[in-house]
């Protein structure tokens, strides 16, 4: 920090940054959109605009450079973002230890990160569940990001995590939600009975947001020594859906997921044998432990999931 003072700011240090200017430099920097960062925090993007002109006055940066509708972040941008929010979530802490959070009241602001295929499983009935109590606070859903979930949860671009069983240690403090055992997907009409043997010779279907690497079925799968052979790995539950319904390719996916899916012309079956069922687990920082409207939030979250 005090290469980039010397370097950059010796007529105006970063102790005279304006608070507001860092809020809305964690809002564009998490949000990449001018238009999403103004909506966040309930200002114009003009008002967005005139704010990200100061912060590269004082930081004698681009900071955010525009490429198509995205603000993408500049290489000091995002060096020094971390240490920025990270100081930035610490004084919300400290101001949090002095005032007790109120659901009634409140206008807060929750960031979610959680997996898109879980997300229409909990979200729905967690926001009624929210505002029942909270009928003035925010929820936000974002995408995970598991290389750096530690990260987010530290600098609070993250409130909780929800997501399956990851190997986070202290200071990322977690708790089993629920287990979900695995069935396989299949069109629904002229189906034979299921075997280990059906399952086997089958041609299968996966669904995964990553470009490579095995997918979680396929890990339990393996460790019971049952390989399969995959024809096709897509992005969506619904591509995936939608070739099941003229085909005999297989999915297996966690029942709640399948429950989710099901029609007149998709079917779930239970898997031919045995294999460990998926964990969904909930993570926070221990830094939040204390926090009134986290601990609220994760008592909320366990209640609907």
């Amino acid at each position: 920090m005090n290469k980039i003072h010397n370097k950059t700011m010796n007529d105006k240090p970063l102790q005279q940054l304006d608070l507001n200017l860092l809020k809305i430099f964690e809002a564009l920097y998490e949000e990449q959109n001018m238009t999403r960062a103004a909506e966040r925090l309930f200002i114009t993007p003009s008002a967005i605009s005139h704010a990200v002109k100061r912060l590269r006055e004082h930081l004698q940066d681009p900071l955010f450079e525009r490429k198509a509708s995205r603000m993408q972040p500049t290489s000091l941008c995002r060096r020094i973002a971390p240490l920025l929010l990270s100081h930035l979530n610490g004084l919300r802490m400290a101001v949090q230890q002095f005032t007790r959070f109120d659901p009634a009241s409140s206008e807060q602001r929750f960031n979610v990160m959680i997996h898109d295929a879980l997300e229409p499983l909990y979200v729905p009935a967690l926001l009624m569940k929210l505002r029942e109590q909270a009928p003035g606070i925010q929820l936000a859903c974002r995408p995970l990001d598991r290389q750096n979930t530690g990260r987010q949860l530290a600098t609070g671009q993250a409130d909780i995590v929800i997501d399956v069983a990851l190997p986070l240690s202290k200071p990322i403090l977690h708790q089993r939600l629920s287990r979900d055992d695995f069935v396989v997907m299949r069109g629904k009409y002229n189906q034979p009975a299921l075997t280990k043997d059906a399952y086997l010779q089958a041609e299968h279907i996966a669904v995964s947001h990553r470009a490579s690497g095995r997918v979680v079925e396929d890990i339990n799968l393996q460790q019971q020594s049952i390989n399969r052979k995959q024809v096709l790995r897509c992005q969506s539950y619904q591509t995936a859906k939608l070739l099941l319904k003229n085909s005999m390719y297989l999915l297996t996916v966690p029942e709640s997921v399948a429950r989710t899916l099901v029609d007149e012309s998709v079917e779930f079956v239970p898997l031919p044998f045995v294999i460990p069922g998926l964990d969904i687990d909930m993570y926070w920082h221990e830094n939040s432990e204390q926090d009134d409207a986290i601990q609220w939030l994760r008592e909320q979250i366990k209640m609907v999931i």
